[in-house]
């Protein structure tokens, strides 16, 4: 019987395949990364075209690099960049337009609107959400009123409109399949998490006509079936579900955080949705109809500051050089980095901050601004911590955490350090493909029910607090100073 897994990943950056076997072990990967679009300061998109043809080179070397071929799949699982808006034509499956990232901000004026037209409030109850150009119902409305082609094709029914996932699918099923799984959904602003449903009030608020979204599936199940690929499409979520679900954060109070192009901390709460401060309530995920619901607190800028050091400024090589430097340089030297290069994400929400150094003198080389860049991640994720603690009212005694910048020893310790307790790494820190893995192998029956899939998990490293103190503390309250310069930039507050 069939018993491999084809995950795909298809993150901010690139797109990953892996094939994993059974048990869950990783037999091949391949990766490629497709073009960052940046029409103006703010903007940024994918082309969706790109990104399909990229996805179906990785699953093709994956195959092969496993010795594994199409018959011996058992299930297919996809996890993708959130929030980001894909429309095409439903006759043709061709994108209309770029896709607009998550990372876009394009909208900030549409949500301004939102804001003045008190629909807030709303907004936070139905979907969990808080208004901002970061979720894709504004993105929507933006292209509606700005992309012509796009509400032509929607008068005449032709509009298809998803994040990722939803794209992907379709054409992977040659136009069959126009579906997304809560999780996705969750991400949009234009679902209503309690009800489980597509909300007609955001809807009609928007003057979107509900025919063009993709019908809402289960994370985990027999969704659909891949012509391109020959086998079933079992397990769907959107990147930091599937990392939460990789993670084996399957009981209430779990936590993890996901270090990759940006930084997401998500704590499980249970079945029943629960609101508070500055973070957002979302899908877990769905199984077996039963919702799991999470707290989730998002960070926009984390991995991509890595790799705007390396692509943009060229201060370093790679991620081995940064590691290098961070651990032999003592200090910052008295510099802050924010890297609000889209806005500041939770608990700030503030659409109108930009990438910001503080505390620059004279004696500030390379290697300081390299370390700053590095423990802006750490200071970050602190923020969101101390609010998710102070929300829920369970604080986390450990954290578990996964992603790409999870593999820098200097940064994992020094988080350790910088919150005071245990950071837990585990072996396979590709988490968020290896969650597609198991929603895809409960989804056809491999596994019978989320024990087994605990049971498989590997730990690689806990780094314990070591340097937690007096001038850590203080180091903080300097990073809070140095917030407080990047915000409100562009509004001129």
């Amino acid at each position: 019987m069939a018993d491999y897994i084809l995950a795909i990943d298809q993150g901010t950056t690139s797109s990953r395949a892996v094939v994993f076997d059974g048990m869950g072990r990783p037999l091949g990967t391949a990766q490629k990364a497709h073009r960052q679009i940046f029409p103006q300061a703010g903007w940024v998109s994918h082309d969706a075209e790109e990104i399909f043809a990229n996805v179906m080179g990785v699953c093709g070397e994956a195959l092969a690099k496993a010795g594994v071929s199409r018959e011996d799949l058992a299930a297919v699982g996809i996890t993708n960049q959130r929030e980001t808006l894909v429309l095409w034509d439903g006759r043709t499956g061709e994108p209309v337009c770029d896709a607009l990232v998550w990372q876009c901000r394009r909208s900030a004026d549409i949500c301004a609107r939102m804001e003045a037209d008190g629909m807030a409030p709303l907004v936070k109850e139905r979907t969990g959400l808080l208004i901002d150009p970061y979720f894709t119902a504004t993105k929507v409305k933006w292209a509606l009123d700005n992309v012509p082609r796009v509400r032509e094709l929607m008068e005449q029914g032709h509009l298809r409109a998803g994040t990722i996932d939803s794209f992907l699918v379709f054409r992977l099923t040659g136009g069959k399949a126009h579906i997304t799984d809560y999780t996705n959904a969750s991400r949009t602003m234009l679902f209503d998490i309690m009800k489980g449903c597509w909300d007609e009030d955001i809807l009609g608020y928007f003057g979107i006509d509900a025919g063009i979204l993709p019908r809402v599936v289960a994370s985990s199940g027999v969704l659909a079936h891949s012509d391109e690929l020959g086998a079933p499409i079992a397990g769907i979520a959107g990147d930091q579900h599937a990392a939460l679900f990789g993670q084996g954060a399957f009981t209430a109070g779990d936590a993890k955080n996901t270090y990759g192009t940006g930084c997401f901390l998500l704590k499980n709460i249970g079945s029943t949705a629960g609101t508070g401060g500055q973070l957002l309530t979302t899908v877990a995920w769905h199984i077996n109809g039963e919702t799991t619901y999470a707290l989730e607190g998002g960070i926009f800028n984390a991995g991509s500051a890595v790799e705007w050091l390396m692509r943009e400024m060229k201060l370093v090589r790679d991620v081995a050089e940064i590691n290098e430097i961070c651990m032999r340089t003592p200090n910052t030297d008295g510099a802050y980095f924010v890297p609000a290069f889209s806005g500041l994400g939770a608990p700030y929400w503030d659409m109108y901050a930009r990438g910001t150094v503080c505390g620059l003198n004279l004696s500030t080389g390379r290697e300081h601004i390299v370390r700053a860049v590095m423990e802006s991640v750490a200071f970050q994720s602190r923020d969101l911590i101390e609010h998710m603690n102070e929300v829920s009212g369970l604080p986390l005694t450990k954290l578990q955490v996964d992603g790409g910048v999870s593999r820098s020893d200097f940064t994992m310790q020094f988080q350790a350090d910088l919150l005071g307790i245990p950071v837990e790494r585990p072996r396979y820190t590709e988490t968020t493909v290896l969650g597609a893995c198991y929603l895809a192998a409960l989804g056809v029956g491999l596994y019978s029910d989320v024990s087994e899939l605990s049971r498989s998990r590997e730990i690689d490293r806990v780094f314990e607090p070591v340097g937690a103190g007096a001038a850590m503390e203080e180091r903080y309250l300097l990073w809070k100073k140095a917030v407080g310069r990047a915000g409100g930039w562009l509004s001129g507050s």
